[in-house]
């Protein structure tokens, strides 16, 4: 898609340098941008003339640069004891995109496009990630990313504000993780994803896809499948689209959630065997 509208793009190598002017929208990967038509977009600031790192380890676990592409997400090596690294390759491959889409396409753009199926909204979400955000006065805010994305392309972010970064705990890359996803089609958009994480602090569970933003469910241990199934019997916030009715989505994310506890708790049951039998 051409952009019409556009008649400057910025290159910034500096902070002091990203103020966004009226009409600029921020540039990295592009692949939403330049999908349909940007009305009222005149201008073009690249964020990835910033030089921003695409994977740190850090005290606390991993931070991901906002314009890390898919693939180079695909290309961090995890340490031994990240359990819960498959859960990237999942979501990166639940997306609509080609191995060359990949190279564009960023993990920061993905979460700020705020697209129901953005499945790295999903694993960011499910991995308790927090959103470094910069802010026009030159500081910066952290938010859970969860709360990040509050709608069908619809953020918590104030105008002229950018997703800096994503931070992702250690505890949460040590946890077990679980997933699953459906669609209208063999090779369609997401109808509903389903993903699931049990680590030491509990069990969590999030529906993306066939919700308008993320739907986290959490408890202190491996809950009931009843427990489960009522919560999500009881949400009415359901998405609605060419790619699902709400129906759909709740009977199938409820099928799925039921799915994941027993999944996680035949898990735990092994793990708990496999320690009593090296204590004989």
């Amino acid at each position: 898609m051409d952009l019409v509208t556009v008649r400057t793009v910025r290159t910034p190598s500096h902070r002091d340098d990203l103020a966004l002017a009226p009409g600029e929208q921020p540039l990295a990967g592009g692949t939403w941008l330049y999908s349909e038509e940007q009305p009222g977009t005149t201008g073009l600031v690249d964020l990835t003339t910033l030089g921003w790192p695409d994977a740190e380890r850090t005290p606390d676990g991993l931070r991901l640069g906002a314009t890390c592409t898919l693939a180079a997400l695909l290309r961090v090596r995890p340490e031994p004891d990240w359990r819960a690294w498959p859960l990237v390759d999942r979501c990166v491959n639940a997306l609509l995109a080609s191995f060359k889409v990949w190279n564009a396409a960023t993990v920061g753009g993905n979460v700020a496009t705020a697209l129901p199926a953005g499945a790295v909204t999903a694993l960011l979400v499910t991995l308790d990630a927090t959103a470094v955000v910069w802010t026009t006065d030159g500081g910066e805010r952290r938010l859970p990313v969860a709360d990040l994305v509050t709608g069908p392309r619809t953020t918590a972010l104030n105008p002229g504000e950018v997703v800096r970064a994503f931070d992702v705990p250690t505890a949460a890359l040590r946890g077990t993780t679980g997933f699953r996803r459906v669609s209208l089609s063999p090779h369609g958009r997401t109808g509903t994803l389903v993903t699931a994480r049990r680590d030491a602090d509990g069990f969590v569970l999030v529906v993306t896809g066939g919700t308008p933003r993320p739907l986290v469910l959490r408890w202190n241990t491996i809950p009931a499948t009843a427990e489960v199934d009522a919560a999500l019997a009881a949400h009415d916030d359901w998405y609605d689209d060419p790619h699902g009715s709400p129906d759909w989505r709740r009977a199938v994310s409820r099928r799925f959630a039921a799915e994941l506890v027993a999944e996680a708790a035949g898990a735990a049951a092994a793990a708990t065997d496999a320690a009593d039998g090296g204590a004989r």
